[in-house]
């Protein structure tokens, strides 16, 4: 188990999704109750039952489990770590709730997109959730804790169902996929290198550079990423991001119909590509290419996918 404790009575969790240091569920401890923030895969619950041990708290223990969007890498896990929590409840988006309740749909997308021996090895089963524990969030929302108070804000752009939370007492956010990705292994002399997440399917530019100005409004002291962990240094984040976020979209407008599908995949692919190793750079990274290409690699495909997926939503 690797979990990494900050003071404050959070802690991060890596769920072992793909790898090491790529995909986190949070842990938050208060006056002996606790909350999960997101889950990972059904493959990632001994690991977060595992942490529940290791601070010394049973599975009675914990309030809410907290998604920040029913995306398979977040959520994945849901229905087996309430099977393992008889007091938790589920807090998700409105959008979301349906999908937790009964998975068919979204397990049938997945196994469209990864073939059923693949979405196996990925995310395992998918269980449905009791109704009667699902708790459709609004925004504003305040969710107690013990004597601790989460704010619920929905932050729209990476997807339609995407909500954060902010943490009162320790002035953190759990900001899921809006506040982007920021791998480990591309930090800069310990400062955190972020790029944006443009995934399928419901991406769109103008939701997502406002939820990430919000974000920043909020003025937290942390913002804690499910890819990947704790980070500092929000408002020049917020500032790449919004960025990185106009020079994509840019570059997709420039492909979108200047060319077959196929190659303005191949194209933008390799424009973001460029644009995020330009801008890594500019942050003083001196590593290989090849390591942004090692942790980054794969969201570059589903960025590309993202985007052309919005300029042709653009176009009708």
């Amino acid at each position: 188990m690797d979990d990494t404790r900050h003071d404050d009575g959070i802690h991060t969790i890596d769920t072992h999704y793909l790898r090491p240091s790529f995909d986190a569920a949070h842990l938050v401890v208060q006056d002996g109750r606790a909350a999960f923030v997101d889950c990972g895969t059904a493959h990632s619950v001994p690991h977060l039952l595992a942490a529940l041990t290791a601070h010394g708290l049973a599975p009675t223990a914990v309030d809410w489990l907290l998604l920040t969007h029913v995306h398979l890498d977040h959520a994945g896990g849901a229905g087996q770590l309430l099977q393992a929590l008889p007091n938790a409840r589920l807090a998700v988006h409105p959008r979301g709730a349906p999908h937790m309740i009964d998975p068919r749909k979204l397990i049938d997308a997945s196994i469209a997109v990864y073939g059923a021996e693949d979405y196996a090895r990925l995310y395992g089963d998918l269980l449905p959730i009791d109704a009667a524990r699902v708790s459709p969030t609004a925004d504003g929302e305040r969710l107690a804790l013990g004597s601790r108070t989460i704010e619920v804000v929905h932050t729209p752009g990476h997807a339609l169902h995407h909500q954060a939370y902010l943490d009162h007492a320790a002035q953190v956010v759990f900001t899921g996929d809006t506040f982007g990705l920021a791998y480990p292994p591309l930090a800069v002399q310990g400062r955190p290198f972020a790029l944006p997440t443009t995934s399928p399917t419901q991406f769109d530019p103008q939701q997502l550079i406002a939820s990430i100005r919000r974000v920043v409004a909020l003025a937290p002291r942390a913002a804690c990423l499910t890819h990947y962990g704790r980070i500092g240094d929000i408002a020049r984040v917020g500032d790449d991001l919004v960025r990185m976020v106009e020079r994509f979209t840019d570059a997709a407008l420039a492909v979108a119909d200047t060319a077959a599908q196929d190659e303005a995949r191949v194209a933008l692919r390799s424009a973001l590509r460029a644009i995020v190793l330009a801008e890594w750079r500019g942050f003083g990274a001196t590593g290989p290419e090849s390591l942004l290409d090692e942790w980054a690699g794969l969201d570059f495909d589903l960025n590309a996918d993202g985007l052309l997926a919005w300029c042709a939503r653009r176009a009708r």
